[in-house]
C-alpha cells in the first residue's frame, strides 16, 4: 500500500543529506615512522592545541632483527616481512597526501652489516626514504614524547625506553626549573640535550646511555638456557651489569621528588596485567603510576604461568609472549637500582617524539601546558 501524503504538503519532506567529515588539509598533516628491531610503527597526526590528533596509524611485528645476534646481518626473510609492512605505510602516506614526515630506523639498522643495502631496497620497492638515527637522538625523542606525564613536583627524572634492540635511559635534573614549567622544559629538549638556554628554566641532562640490549637482543643472548626462571634471572643481572657506567647508578637518590617514566610494550603490558584488563585500553594504561611492589607481583605471576601460560594470557598476546620475560628482566633490573613508588607508564615513544619535534620546529603547536 502506498504511504499517505502528509496533510498540507505537496510532497514528502526532503530527506536530510548526510555529508562525510571534511578530511584534514594535507598541509597540516605530519607522519612519524619508527622501524625498530621488532616492530614497524607509524602515526599520521594533525596539530591540535599543544597536542596532536591522530588521523591514522599502523603497527606490525616484523622481527627485523631476527637472527642478527648470530649473523650480524638482516636476514632475507626478515627484510621481506618488513618491506611488506612498509608498503602498507606508503599506501597510507599516499592516501592522506602527507607532506611532512620523518621515517626512521634504529638499532637493527645501526648494527647490521647489510643495513645500507636494505635501506636502498626499501627505497626501490616502496618509495620510502628511511633514515637511520643515532642513539642520542632516539633517547631524546623518547624523552620529549613523555613530557605530558612529567609531574610538576618532579625534581629528578629518569626516562627509560625499552626497545627491541636497545634500551635508552636519560637522567634529567629539573630542580632549577619552576614547578609549572617542568613538563614544558622537557619539550624544549627537542632541539638537543645540550641546547643553550637559561639555566633557570632548563632541564639539565645529567647523563644518558644507550644499552645495546632490548627485549629481542637480550632474549637471543640467553636462548640456550632452558630453565625459564634461570634464564629470567640471568637476563636481569646481565642487563644490570651493563648499567655500571651510567652515572646515577653510583649515586644515592632521594625517593622524594624522583620519578621514572617507562615507555615500551613491556611496561604497558605489565600495566595491563596489573589492572586485570581483558582487552587493552590505552586510556587506562597511559599515565598510570605503579609501585615497585606492584610490578614485581606481576612479573612473579608471569614466572608462575610459564611459557605456555603466558602464551594463552590475553593481556600479553601471542606476538609479545616470547619477549615479555626479557623485557621484565630489564624492568626489574632498573627497579633494583632505583626503587620507586612513582613509575609512570607511557603508552608513547619514538613516534610521538618525532611528531612533537617536527611540530615544534614548525611552530604549529600552541605554547600551552603539555
Amino acid at each position: 500500500m502506498a504511504p499517505k501524503r502528509p496533510k498540507g504538503a505537496g510532497a514528502f519532506p526532503k530527506p536530510v543529506e548526510w555529508s562525510a567529515p571534511k578530511p584534514p588539509d594535507p598541509s597540516e598533516l605530519y607522519a612519524a615512522l619508527d622501524l625498530g628491531t621488532n616492530s614497524c610503527r607509524m602515526l599520521i597526526a594533525q596539530p591540535k592545541g599543544s597536542q596532536f590528533h591522530v588521523v591514522d596509524s599502523f603497527s606490525k611485528s616484523v622481527q627485523l632483527g631476527s637472527g642478527l645476534e648470530r649473523s650480524g646481518r638482516l636476514s632475507r626473510a626478515s627484510m621481506n616481512r618488513t618491506i611488506q609492512a612498509l608498503r602498507v605505510c606508503h599506501q597510507k602516506l599516499s592516501r592522506h597526501e602527507v607532506r611532512h614526515m620523518r621515517l626512521v630506523a634504529t638499532e637493527a639498522c645501526r648494527r647490521a652489516s647489510n643495513a645500507r643495502d636494505f635501506i636502498r631496497q626499501v627505497k626501490r620497492e616502496t618509495g620510502l626514504d628511511l633514515e637511520v638515527i643515532q642513539p642520542e637522538e632516539e633517547a631524546r625523542l623518547a624523552v620529549i614524547s613523555c613530557a605530558p606525564l612529567v609531574s610538576t613536583k618532579t625534581e629528578q627524572l629518569l626516562v627509560v625506553d625499552i626497545g627491541g634492540g636497545s634500551t635508552e635511559l636519560v637522567w634529567i635534573d629539573l630542580s632549577s626549573v619552576p614547578n609549572r614549567e617542568r613538563p614544558r622544559a622537557i619539550m624544549r629538549l627537542h632541539a638537543g640535550f645540550h641546547t643553550s638556554v637559561s639555566p633557570f628554566t632548563a632541564a639539565k641532562v645529567v647523563d644518558w646511555i644507550s644499552v645495546p640490549l632490548g627485549v629481542a637482543t637480550l632474549r637471543d643472548q640467553f636462548s640456550d638456557v632452558e630453565d625459564d626462571a634461570a634464564r629470567y634471572a640471568l637476563m636481569s643481572w646481565f642487563f644490570e651489569e651493563n648499567l655500571a657506567e651510567f652515572a646515577p647508578y653510583k649515586d644515592e637518590q632521594a625517593r622524594e621528588g624522583f620519578q621514572i617514566v617507562g615507555t615500551s610494550g613491556t611496561v604497558t603490558t605489565v600495566a595491563a596485567s596489573h589492572l586485570g584488563l581483558k582487552r587493552y585500553d590505552r586510556t587506562k594504561v597511559d599515565g598510570l603510576r605503579m609501585t615497585s611492589d606492584q610490578i614485581e607481583k606481576v612479573i612473579n605471576r608471569y614466572l608462575e604461568l610459564g611459557p605456555a601460560g603466558r602464551y594463552r594470557d590475553p593481556r600479553i598476546g601471542q606476538d609479545r609472549q616470547a619477549l615479555i620475560m626479557s623485557g621484565s628482566a630489564i624492568l626489574q633490573a632498573l627497579l633494583r637500582c632505583w626503587p620507586t613508588d612513582r613509575l609512570s607508564v607511557a603508552d608513547r615513544g619514538l613516534r610521538e617524539g618525532l611528531l612533537y619535534a617536527q611540530m615544534c620546529s614548525h611552530g604549529v603547536l600552541e605554547d600551552g601546558p603539555y
